[in-house]
């Protein structure tokens, strides 16, 4: 069985779609950007602990309570039917879903749908953003062939974590503090910064580095042949397995 032989069923993208993407991004990093220069970028963590939270393990909780952040940043943008942004609908999405939040954007009349996976790193710990994983490789093949114009953005939120007295109560809070933020869409990122890691089910989807990513323009069928290059050239997979996942997800023509 040969790759270039098998009947796929190609996706098309809608002409729009490079565009629609960038006003996404574009939107998405001012939010956060004016979030940021508001001074609504930092969540405190209260406790009855007099020496506060421990700050070298709180980094380990920091992805959930930075996500809670977001949306609710998002949310309350949403709130003015006349935001700048055209943000037109938020909502949280379920715990196995491959985004955390699903934004929906206005444009010449024409709703945009973009699923946003935040992901939190630190920006005091050197490892912090390298190789996460994005979503399996299964999910986001099919979800493309679903739907070509698919739209999967990434949102990565760097944060430093302090600790404060509070006048008050006299206690020390713990303080998470968003000081940075970068938005891609997944199917413009270089294929030189994704990688597959095959030990997860079908294979994750990963971003080498998540703080220094570049951009290559390319169709919806360009990147699901990237992805399935990446899925083929592991030593784990053989075009056998592909052509299971194939079969399975409809990738191909009856």
């Amino acid at each position: 069985m040969e790759y270039e032989n098998i009947p796929f069923k190609i996706p098309k993208e809608s002409d729009a779609y490079e565009a629609d993407s960038a006003f996404v991004v574009s939107a998405i990093e001012r939010i956060i950007q004016t979030a940021i220069e508001q001074g609504n970028n930092k969540i405190i963590l209260n406790t009855n602990l007099k020496l506060g939270l421990p700050m070298e393990n709180i980094n380990k909780i920091a992805g959930p309570i930075i996500e809670a952040w977001a949306y609710e940043v998002f949310h309350d943008i949403c709130d003015d039917i006349n935001n700048a942004y055209h943000l037109i609908n938020v909502e949280s999405r379920p715990r196995l879903d491959m985004a955390d939040v699903l934004l929906q954007f206005k444009k010449n009349g024409t709703a945009i749908t973009a699923n946003t996976d935040v992901k939190a790193t630190a920006e005091d710990i050197e490892s912090s953003g390298k190789e996460p994983n994005i979503t399996s490789y299964s999910r986001i093949r099919t979800a493309y062939i679903d739907d070509p114009d698919f739209m999967f953005i990434i949102l990565s939120l760097k944060h430093k974590v302090y600790s404060a007295r509070n006048a008050d109560s006299l206690l020390v809070d713990g303080v998470m503090e968003i000081v940075k933020y970068n938005a891609y869409d997944l199917k413009f990122i270089s294929d030189a910064d994704i990688n597959y890691n095959p030990a997860l089910g079908t294979g994750q989807i990963q971003i080498k580095d998540i703080h220094y990513v570049d951009y290559e323009s390319r169709t919806t069928w360009e990147f699901c042949q990237l992805l399935d290059r990446k899925y083929l050239n592991s030593s784990r997979r053989t075009i056998d397995d592909w052509y299971r996942e194939a079969k399975k997800n409809k990738w191909i023509k009856a």
